[in-house]
């Protein structure tokens, strides 16, 4: 990094955080400290919902997994825009009705103190990993590219976070993701066009397009009934609605950015506005990758993207097998280049040769036999290394392609989306812990102030927490994947408990709760089997949880039947 780099990226962040302790610090009762004072205007929390799901893990691993992959992973999102439908009609009304702080509140109300605080309890289990995971992603990326301590920029990144937040709260939180979102979407959009700028001067959009599919890199929608495939249609409109809907409308993470809306209209608007612009945004990140990959079809690619395993191979028995499979790549990436060339000036022609076409197809398919070996080889000189490297891809390219300055921004742009989003769930974290386990359980009652004191307090304390697992956290298949695994396993409970609660007011307390219990222990039975692709395990929670519960309240009506007809 050169020192414009430097500036660019040290000016945005602490700008940011400037501004958030500016125009949030002072804060004197809970409403306005965890609600914003209900002040937020529907854009204000469109912006916010958008930044605390867009985090890091979506600019770093997205366009890795696009170029690996393709553009499956936007099926993700179909069922997305269908949830924010459902929210806006039915838990937006009943939590500003019920004028609850958090989500679980709304629990205790419709059943009991017990399964408010399972819920509670799950949430924070899996939200507490999920913000250590904000943290630690592009942390540990930054410093394997960057030679920069991983501990440190955990700390550095969390302490950040911790200042505003702490600060301000939400209203700290929805004002400094405008900007956070601002940088973002900047900093992706002129990344897209330098790409297509450093192109081959004789390649159209069209062109590009082409050659990424003919590697089968613009395979967008899969409808294949096979369980085991990780992203289809169906799993995307099926277990993506569920899972959108579990963390939109039970997260407080999310919860917390709507509530604060000024009214029912507002916050529904917020959503809709997100329902609108989410798929278009990751199809729009997906393609960045899609283009990075185009691009190393006419420039040098390295036979892994992390320089970890790099250096690892150098230091093994096996580093002139490696070579060997280096020299290899450098001569089949001649040959692509060559083949890619003669395929543009065809196409330009409006001849797309199937020749051609299934020419590179070979190629592209020997490529991947040559990583393949390689990751055997990595594999052999360290058996703990991780081969993957998806998440290197798109940093990648920035830090070796990029000119001075833009590199900076799209730093900037990283670590502004890491704190956007763990701010999101700092504040969701204390807030939750605040009312649902520390003031509920008070036997006195306390002032508005030391309710605010507790719950800044808790923030700093989840901020120490999610930097701390950040610290000791290692990597995945691929990080995007992670968090999506993590929210699966516990949202799809999580969101059978609150469906219950909204439409079948046959089913009481004892009922969901043990039915609660007994789901998100099958779930945990039915991911160690891996059965199914991860998305269906919302689908399948919520409706374990749902099923249960009937049983369990139709057997515990009878049971009491009985005992009146006996006495």
């Amino acid at each position: 990094m050169q020192k414009l780099d430097w500036i660019v990226l040290s000016v945005t962040l602490l700008f940011i955080v400037a501004y958030g302790v500016y125009k949030t610090k002072g804060s004197k009762n809970v409403e306005d400290y965890i609600l914003g004072n209900k002040e937020t205007n529907w854009w204000t929390v469109g912006l916010s919902v958008m930044a605390t799901q867009a985090s890091a893990i979506t600019f770093l691993s997205t366009p890795g997994q696009a170029y690996h992959d393709g553009m499956g992973f936007v099926q993700f999102y179909f069922g997305l825009p269908i949830a924010m439908v459902v929210i806006c009609l039915t838990f937006i009304p009943i939590y500003n009705k019920l004028k609850v702080f958090t989500a679980y509140e709304y629990l205790e109300q419709r059943f009991d103190l017990k399964t408010r605080t399972i819920a509670s309890l799950l949430f924070m289990v899996q939200r507490g990993l999920g913000t250590g995971l904000t943290i630690y992603a592009p942390s540990i990326i930054l410093s394997t590219l960057l030679g920069w301590n991983l501990t440190m920029l955990n700390i550095i990144i969390g302490v950040l976070v911790i200042i505003y937040t702490y600060s301000g709260g939400t209203k700290a939180v929805n004002v400094t993701q405008k900007q956070q979102m601002f940088v973002i979407m900047s900093g992706m959009i002129i990344t897209f066009f330098l790409i297509l700028h450093l192109l081959p001067n004789e390649m159209t959009v069209s062109n590009a397009l082409h050659i990424a599919g003919a590697n089968e890199k613009m395979n967008i929608v899969d409808f294949s009934f096979d369980p085991e495939t990780r992203y289809t249609f169906w799993s995307g409109i099926a277990g993506g609605f569920f899972l959108s809907l579990a963390y939109f409308g039970t997260d407080q993470s999310q919860v917390g950015r709507y509530l604060s809306g000024k009214s029912d209209k507002e916050s529904q608007m917020g959503l809709i506005m997100n329902g609108f612009l989410k798929v278009p945004m990751q199809f729009f990140i997906l393609l960045i990758g899609v283009m990075v990959f185009v691009f190393f079809q006419f420039n040098d690619v390295p036979l892994n993207f992390n320089p970890v395993n790099k250096e690892t191979i150098e230091k093994s028995v096996y580093a002139d097998q490696y070579h060997k499979l280096e020299n290899q790549l450098k001569l089949l990436n001649e040959e692509k280049k060559e083949y890619n060339l003669i395929y543009i000036d065809h196409l330009n022609q409006n001849y797309d040769n199937p020749i051609l076409r299934n020419r590179l197809v070979a190629l592209s398919g020997k490529e991947r036999e040559l990583r393949d070996q390689a990751k055997e080889l990595i594999t052999k000189a360290d058996a703990k290394a991780e081969t993957n490297d998806k998440d290197y891809v798109f940093l990648y390219f920035i830090l070796h392609y990029l000119p001075k300055g833009l590199i900076g921004l799209l730093l900037a742009v990283i670590l502004s989306a890491a704190m956007s989003s763990s701010a999101s769930g700092l504040t969701a974290l204390a807030s939750t812990t605040a009312i649902d386990i520390y003031r509920r359980n008070l036997k006195t009652q306390k002032s508005d102030k030391h309710y605010v004191d507790a719950t800044k307090y808790f923030t700093l304390l989840w901020g120490i927490i999610a930097i701390l697992f950040a610290c000791v956290g290692t990597l995945f298949e691929n990080l995007i994947q992670l968090v999506n695994i993590v929210g699966s396993i516990f949202y799809g409970t999580v969101l059978g408990i609150f469906l219950v609660g909204f439409y079948i007011k046959y089913i009481k307390a004892t009922a969901i709760f043990y039915s609660a219990v007994a789901s998100q222990l099958l779930i945990f039975y039915i991911y160690y089997l891996d059965v199914v692709s991860f998305l269906w395990l919302n689908f399948i929670g919520a409706m374990l949880t749902i099923v249960l519960s009937l049983i369990s309240q139709f057997i515990i009506n009878q049971r009491n039947s009985n005992r009146i007809i006996e006495v």
